[in-house]
């Protein structure tokens, strides 16, 4: 009734669009929220009907596995190209050989030459100190790299294996005594030597060559005494290297006298040791002194090649009462006919004036035929060619 009143009661059309507009929103949202429902109903309907998928229209899970650490396992490598175990470079094998620059002492010539392989190696060892013939076994010890000179039973090898000359008539005429350097290196140059110079010529062996006791063998079958010549350190070391094993200032007593022992092992039957090269070596008393005892102790003598005036060579020796002479003249230090005449001439008038004069000289083709020459018209001009063992025996008795 209370209604009745209140529709009677309002004005004219009002009633009716108040009661219109209290039920238009809810009519309204419940048919936006049909309409969405319908759309999502016809696409998951267009899903089903249109994809291949079997399972189309099917609740999916996804789940996220992960593996345990227990059961972790590394993945199997990618296939690689094969390498070696290791990538350092093989050893070198026993004996191989291997090319080196060798500088000469007096004419600064550079040449490349084939030694053995790696000087510590016993098998290369052992092939490079092959026993020479005419060799006195008593004078040889057994070294870690070979055969070196000893004394024994009262031999030095300076008496044993020294060249055979007069030496009463040495004591009473002016003596020359010349030194060859350089040989065992290069066959040619040193058979030339051998072959074409006198006896009396001293010639002085470097430790490198693929036999080294060969060549000194045959110099000796000829009757000439040998030196072995010993590289030592020069001023500009290393851009001037003498060669492997090389005494070094910068070394201890104990590794140049190792290094000595190699050089020793390369050849037998030598009277004495000479410096090849080492113009700083033999210039610096603390590395020399162990050296020259080492060759007074074994029965040796030293032949400096005069190459520098402050070598302490002299003293040294004078000192461990070591047969020693030192070069007054390098006869082809110009390698030239001129020059070299020259030179032999100096050597003439100073054997004259003070009884003995030494020469050394590079085994080059010019040096050997004029030195050659000149020995042969010597001893017409009252002056006597000997070998250099003879020269220092004099040196020390005058």
């Amino acid at each position: 009734m209370a209604e009745a009143a209140d529709e009677l009661s309002a004005p004219l059309g009002q009633g009716t669009m108040a009661k219109k507009r209290r039920f238009r929103a809810p009519f309204t949202a419940m048919q936006a929220l049909a309409v969405v429902l319908g759309l999502i109903l016809v696409t998951f309907a267009g899903i089903a009907l249109f994809n291949d998928d079997p399972l189309g229209g099917e609740p999916i899970a996804h789940v996220a596995l992960r593996k345990t650490p227990v059961a972790k396992e590394k993945p199997a490598p990618t296939a690689q190209p094969a390498e070696p175990v290791t990538k350092s470079p093989p050893k070198q094998p026993a004996g191989e050989s291997k090319t080196i620059t060798i500088i000469d002492g007096s004419s600064g010539a550079r040449r490349d030459v084939v030694i053995g392989g790696d000087p510590a190696d016993k098998a290369e060892s052992d092939a490079a100190a092959r026993p020479m013939a005419g060799i006195d076994p008593r004078l040889l010890e057994k070294s870690r790299y070979g055969m070196i000179p000893v004394v024994a039973d009262g031999l030095k090898p300076f008496t044993v294996y020294a060249a055979d000359a007069d030496r009463a008539k040495a004591a009473k005429m002016p003596v020359v005594a010349i030194v060859v350097g350089g040989l065992g290196v290069g066959a040619a140059k040193t058979t030339d030597a051998i072959m074409k110079l006198p006896p009396a010529v001293t010639l002085a062996f470097t430790p490198y060559g693929a036999d080294p006791t060969k060549l000194a063998e045959r110099a000796r079958a000829q009757r000439h005494e040998i030196l072995l010549q010993v590289p030592m350190e020069p001023f500009d070391y290393p851009d001037n290297d003498p060669g492997p094993q090389t005494l070094l200032t910068t070394l201890n007593a104990e590794q140049n006298l190792d290094r000595l022992y190699w050089h020793f092992s390369r050849l037998q039957g030598y009277a004495g040791i000479a410096n090849f090269m080492g113009a700083r070596f033999v210039a610096t008393d603390p590395v020399m002194q162990p050296i020259i005892r080492e060759a007074a102790k074994r029965g040796l003598s030293y032949f400096d090649d005069g190459a520098t005036p402050r070598s302490v060579a002299a003293p040294l020796a004078a000192g461990q009462a070591l047969p020693f002479a030192k070069a007054d003249f390098t006869i082809d230090a110009v390698p030239t006919s001129v020059e070299i005449d020259r030179v032999l001439v100096k050597l003439e008038t100073l054997a004259k004036e003070r009884g003995v004069a030494v020469g050394v000289a590079s085994a080059l083709p010019i040096s050997i035929e004029r030195i050659a020459a000149w020995t042969k018209t010597l001893e017409a001009r009252g002056i006597l060619l000997a070998p250099l063992t003879t020269a220092m025996l004099k040196s020390k008795s005058s």
